[in-house]
């Protein structure tokens, strides 16, 4: 190993417990979404990076009607760019987000508390993906000791719409040029690294009928009745999913779930309304728009025996899948190689069935992973969960991959020569 690198590695050593009170910070600021008020732990974040002396520093306010659209408060998002040389060699986006999901109950620890217990740090979002913010903030700053080797730009992309679909973060910095990446790493965890993801479609699903007193239920159009005919097709549906197979390692068959229902006046009165909210899962080798085809046929079909009833499908999300990037993308190779100087094991490269930001890179012409600071699976770190977590340990060697895979990439050969 360069002797360049083992000054990174030991600089990542020895900041390690300024980045986890950085973390502990984070987490200790409120930013749940819904509601989506995010402003305090954005204005937080552009502080501290001014703090820890990044000269280009930008906090970017998001128009209130934008916001409003995706069923937020209030965004900024904040962006940093360093150049090193030149400046013209690759620039290389790290984009994690701030807002989480509510922490709900269950909790032994403080959600917010960014309590340090047997080595996990405890805390709503200290997964998913606050740390990260923490890993890539120190990983770049990793690379001041070693900046008269590199040639390039390093930009640092910290959001705050993820969970509801990453329209006013990631895309809202691509389409305005704010960034201009040439490849990207985006929230992941520690043990693997994330070539694809799967897409998702959300509708909603309005019956209406007509209302009558329940001792004339003859004399009324009962929707609850046809939405009942409705779910029992789309469950048959389901069951058909169930032979679409994935050629992308990590991700199965495509998923249906309905998730919200809600229906009627009164218990003594037939039924005039019923609405059904439901998520359909996108392989990668799925197209968002037949797939809707597909359940506004099969919704079609149930209902048409129903008098008197009437039926509307509305597109709430469609947010596309994104990969698989090809393994042999410089990006992934020399990710993989820091990789194995870091950890033990055998690396994965595979998909995931959820779905997240990269894909407004993927879908801007961008090589992008996941990849930052955390388990083997969503699962372990307790993500959207209680007690959620993240491992020092990971952290700290997810900031030393990253630092590591930045030197790589942005290396002046023109000095190595």
């Amino acid at each position: 190993m360069r002797e360049a690198k083992r000054e990174i590695l030991q600089w990542v050593e020895n900041n390690q417990e300024q980045m986890i009170q950085f973390l502990r910070e984070l987490v200790a600021i409120p930013s749940d979404n819904p509601p989506g008020d995010c402003y305090a732990i954005a204005d937080h974040i552009h502080k501290r990076l001014k703090d820890f002396q990044f000269d280009d520093v930008q906090f970017l306010e998001v128009d209130s009607a934008q916001v409003m659209a995706n069923g937020m408060i209030r965004v900024s998002n904040v962006i940093s760019t360093t150049a090193f040389g030149e400046g013209k060699g690759p620039e290389i986006s790290l984009n994690a987000h701030g807002d989480v999901v509510a922490p709900g109950m269950g909790w032994t620890y403080d959600p917010y508390g960014g309590e340090v217990v047997e080595g996990k740090l405890y805390g709503r979002g200290a997964a998913v993906s606050k740390s990260d913010i923490a890993a890539y903030t120190f990983a770049l700053m990793a690379m001041r000791g070693v900046a008269e080797e590199l040639n390039g730009k390093v930009s640092l992309a910290f959001t705050f719409d993820e969970e509801t679909g990453g329209e006013i973060g990631p895309k809202w910095l691509l389409d305005r040029g704010y960034i201009k990446p040439d490849m990207a790493i985006a929230a992941g965890f520690t043990h693997s690294i994330v070539n694809a993801h799967n897409g998702c479609l959300h509708l909603e699903i309005v019956v209406s009928g007509k209302s009558a007193h329940a001792a004339a239920p003859q004399t009324g159009f009962d929707a609850i009745q046809a939405m009942n005919g409705i779910l029992h097709a789309l469950y048959a549906y389901r069951e058909s999913l169930g032979r679409i197979k994935s050629a992308v390692p990590g991700i199965e068959s495509p998923t249906l779930v309905v998730g919200l229902i809600s229906g009627g006046i009164n218990t003594n009165v037939v039924p005039d309304r019923c609405t059904i909210r439901l998520d359909r899962r996108l392989i990668p080798e799925e197209n968002g728009e037949q797939a809707e085809k597909e359940i506004r046929q099969v919704v079609e079909q149930a209902v048409c025996d129903y008098e008197g009833i009437e039926v509307k499908v509305d597109r709430i999300l469609l947010a596309n899948s994104f990969g698989p990037v090809q393994e042999d993308e410089p990006l992934i190779q020399t990710l993989g190689a820091n990789w194995k100087e870091v950890m033990d094991g055998q690396l994965e490269i595979h998909g995931v069935p959820l779905y997240a930001d990269a894909r407004h890179f993927y879908e801007a012409g961008v090589p992008v992973v996941m990849f930052g600071a955390g388990p083997k699976t969503l699962l372990e770190a307790n993500g959207h969960r209680a007690d959620e977590h993240v491992r020092i340990d990971d952290l700290v060697k997810a900031t030393k991959i990253v630092a590591l895979t930045l030197y790589d990439l942005l290396k002046n050969k023109a000095l190595s020569q």
